[in-house]
C-alpha cells in the first residue's frame, strides 16, 4: 500500500500536527503534536475550552495555514502544498463571513457560485438552508442566525465532500438549531465527511459520531459521546425526609450530603447503584423526595476535563496518556 492509499484510508488525518506563532521568548504553541483521524461519511466534532488551540487546528486542516511540525492530510493530500487539488473537494464555514452588505442574498450567492466548480444552483442552496424567502434580502438586513445560515449556504455551494464548520450555529434560535442538526445529519447520509467546532455540547452529542475534546494544545479525550461520557461517573440525587439522617444509607453507596437530607452519589454503575438505593429505600419504608437518576452527560465530562487537566505544555503525554484521536 503506497502513503497515498493508506492516507486516503481516512477524510481527513493528521499525525503530530504543530502549530507555533513566532513571537518574544520563543513564541507560542497553540497546536502540541497532535493525532487525528476522521473517517469517511461521519460527524467528527472537535471541542475544546477557549484557548485550547482548535481553531489552530482547524484551519491547518483546511489548508489555511502551514503546520509548523507533523502532516495533514485531507482526501489523501496535503490541503496547504496541495490546495488546488483539494480546495474544490471541500466546504469551509468560516465563524464569520464578511458578506459585502448592500448586496441581496441571492446576488451573494450568485458571486460565489461564480468562483466555485460544479456549484449548485443558487435557488437550490438557499432552499437547502433555509433562506428561500430572503433571496431579494440586503444582507445588512438579515439577523445574525440568518447570515449563518447564508455561510453554511456558500460552504454547501460546491456539494462538498469534506465540510468544515465553525460553530455553525452560533446565533441561531432553537428551531433554526436544530433545523441545521437535520441537515448536517441528511449530509452525513449523502457520504458527506463533517467536521465541525461547537460550544454548544449538546450539539456535539446529539451530532457526533464520534468527538476528540482538545487543552492546551493536545487532545486530551476522544471516542464516541457515549465512551467519553462513560469515563465520569453517573450520579443520583434526592431529598430524605425529616428525622433520616444520610448516616442510615448503605456505606456502599459511598452518599456525600451537606445539610444531612440533600443527598448525591456519585458512581460507576448507576443500575447497581441506584437498585441498592431503591432496596434500601422499600426495606426502611423511606420515601425519597425528587428523585433523579442519570449517567454523565457531554457537558458535565467536559467540565471535569477542564477542570482536572493540567496544563500539557510542562509534560510530555497528555492527561489521560493518548493524543490519538480515532486511530
Amino acid at each position: 500500500m503506497t502513503n497515498d492509499e493508506y492516507e486516503y484510508e481516512y477524510a481527513i488525518r493528521a499525525d503530530g500536527l504543530r502549530r507555533r506563532y513566532a513571537g518574544a521568548r520563543g513564541g507560542f504553541e497553540a497546536v502540541r503534536g497532535i493525532d487525528l483521524a476522521v473517517e469517511h461519511g461521519e460527524i467528527f466534532a472537535l471541542l475544546g475550552t477557549n484557548g485550547a488551540g482548535k481553531t489552530s487546528t482547524v484551519e491547518l486542516l483546511e489548508g489555511l495555514a502551514e503546520p509548523s511540525g507533523g502532516t495533514v492530510r485531507v482526501l489523501g493530500r496535503d490541503p496547504y502544498r496541495q490546495r488546488a487539488e483539494v480546495r474544490p473537494r471541500i466546504g469551509v464555514m468560516l465563524q464569520e463571513g464578511g458578506f459585502p452588505s448592500d448586496l441581496t442574498v441571492a446576488e451573494t450567492v450568485r458571486m460565489w457560485a461564480g468562483c466555485t466548480t460544479g456549484a449548485r444552483p443558487v435557488g437550490e442552496a438557499l432552499e437547502l438552508t433555509g433562506l428561500g424567502g430572503r433571496a431579494a434580502v440586503r444582507v445588512k438586513q438579515l439577523s445574525g442566525g440568518e447570515r449563518r445560515r447564508l455561510d453554511l449556504a456558500l460552504a454547501l455551494l460546491g456539494r462538498p465532500e469534506v465540510l468544515f464548520l465553525d460553530e455553525p450555529t452560533t446565533g441561531l434560535d432553537a428551531e433554526g438549531r436544530r433545523e441545521t442538526w437535520r441537515l448536517v445529519r441528511r449530509l452525513r447520509e449523502g457520504g458527506t465527511t463533517v467536521l465541525l467546532t461547537t460550544h454548544y455540547l449538546e450539539e456535539a452529542e446529539s451530532l457526533a459520531d464520534r468527538l476528540a475534546i482538545m487543552h492546551g494544545g493536545r487532545i486530551v479525550a476522544a471516542g464516541t459521546p457515549a465512551e467519553v461520557t462513560a469515563a465520569r461517573p453517573a450520579r443520583i440525587r434526592f431529598t430524605l425526609p425529616e428525622g433520616v439522617p444520610a448516616g442510615r444509607l448503605p456505606l456502599s453507596l459511598r452518599a456525600a450530603s451537606e445539610d444531612g437530607r440533600r443527598v448525591e452519589i456519585r458512581t460507576p454503575d448507576l443500575q447497581q447503584a441506584l437498585g441498592e438505593l431503591l432496596f434500601w429505600a422499600r426495606e426502611s419504608a423511606v420515601r425519597l423526595e425528587g428523585l433523579d437518576a442519570r449517567s454523565a452527560s457531554l457537558e458535565e465530562a467536559f467540565l471535569d476535563i477542564a477542570r482536572d487537566a493540567t496544563d500539557p505544555r510542562d509534560q510530555t503525554t497528555d492527561t489521560f496518556g493518548t493524543e490519538k484521536a480515532g486511530v
